[in-house]
């Protein structure tokens, strides 16, 4: 019987994470988001050298844009194009979406933060929130709540023993 065929490098689709995200916003909706990439980008995607702490998305002219976000280039990649690692990148949403996220934007107060980037397919794709800015006091019960998890994790853990 012939075997099947396991893939290599079976890693996570995932290629970055915004952690810092759920933790400054409370976020009420996400979406996703296609991004259009330059070649030299997604090589340095496929290898993770990607930075989405500081990036944030915007809404100009009817486009949805994503500045902030860094992608280092890679020494091997193309050495006639100018790699600007910072450069802003433009997200790819149904006009609908668009429409709404620029309206809770403008009028409610809303922000628009980058989640996550994975590989869906063969496409890179981006998880934006809509998302309000927390309080102090927020930031303070929700540490205080994923403490209180941990706790009572070594709780139960010890006294099942």
């Amino acid at each position: 019987m012939a075997k099947k065929k396991s893939k290599k490098g079976t890693s996570s689709s995932t290629i970055a994470l915004n952690k810092r995200a759920r933790f400054e916003y409370s976020i009420e909706d996400k979406y996703e988001a296609g991004l259009s990439l330059q070649g030299w980008e997604v090589k340095a995607l496929r290898l993770g050298k990607v930075n989405l702490a500081e990036a944030y998305v915007y809404v100009r002219d009817g486009q949805a844009y994503m500045s902030g976000c860094t992608i280092q280039p890679l020494n091997t990649a193309s050495t006639h194009v100018i790699a600007d690692p910072t450069r802003i990148r433009k997200l790819l949403l149904n006009r609908r979406e668009l429409d709404r996220l620029a309206g809770l934007v403008e009028r409610q107060g809303y922000s628009i933060v980058p989640m996550a980037m994975y590989w869906k397919k063969s496409f890179v794709k981006l998880e934006i929130g809509l998302g309000k800015g927390k309080k102090a006091h927020d930031k303070r019960d929700d540490v205080k709540d994923r403490e209180w998890q941990v706790e009572k994790g070594r709780v139960m853990k010890h006294k099942q023993r």
